[in-house]
């Protein structure tokens, strides 16, 4: 039977860098789940591989069939920007593990569905100083920076990823992100040992 390792953290704490390395551990073959979002596609994205993209109707049209696991809604300076899971028939958690990007609430809901016992927490810390300055970097190199929304998001994490909400999710470990190969080293013992439960 398979897992669903849920990586969580606030926004430029590292998530995807350390996605990406776990996807790429070849041992375990985790496939991902790819999220869907209506907010606009960023410079060097491509449907279907960070996101699938679609936008308000598609999302209540998803909603209406019941296919909907989580949903986060937005309100940013650009308007609602929408990210959702969809039950698409792409999880097959009794024969593979899978690796997923999402916040707390997220995490919580699709548990929910899917059962606790298969879905992993996996939650990531990082100094604010850091994660801004990380932030306003990579915003720097977008096309049409949104600054406003990078404050947005970096001001909503503190709510989101608060001690109360973490503990209320049941989250017992966190990982430092400040090496990253010691915290990958660290993650990837805590998904073997947590496999052969």
């Amino acid at each position: 039977m398979g897992k669903m390792i849920y990586l969580m953290g606030k926004s430029s704490s590292g998530k995807d860098t350390i996605y990406k390395r776990l996807l790429g551990w070849e041992s375990l073959h985790l496939e991902k789940v790819v999220l869907y979002t209506t907010r606009p596609i960023r410079a060097g994205e491509t449907e279907g591989k960070e996101y699938h993209f679609t936008d308000e109707a598609g999302y209540l049209e998803l909603e209406a069939q019941g296919r909907i696991i989580e949903a986060r809604a937005y309100h940013t300076y650009h308007g609602l920007w929408r990210y959702f899971t969809v039950d698409d028939g792409s999880i097959d958690l009794e024969n593979q593990n899978y690796l997923i990007i999402g916040t707390i609430e997220s995490y919580r809901k699709t548990a929910d569905y899917y059962g606790r016992e298969k879905v992993l927490p996996v939650l990531l810390e990082l100094d604010d100083g850091i994660r801004l300055k990380r932030a306003l970097n990579r915003e720097m190199q977008q096309e049409n920076p949104r600054y406003e929304e990078m404050c947005r998001r970096f001001l909503a994490d503190a709510a989101d990823f608060s001690d109360e909400k973490i503990k209320e999710a049941h989250i017992e470990r966190r990982f430092s992100n400040e090496n990253l190969n010691h915290c990958l080293a660290e993650i990837k013992k805590y998904i073997q040992e947590s496999l052969q439960e």
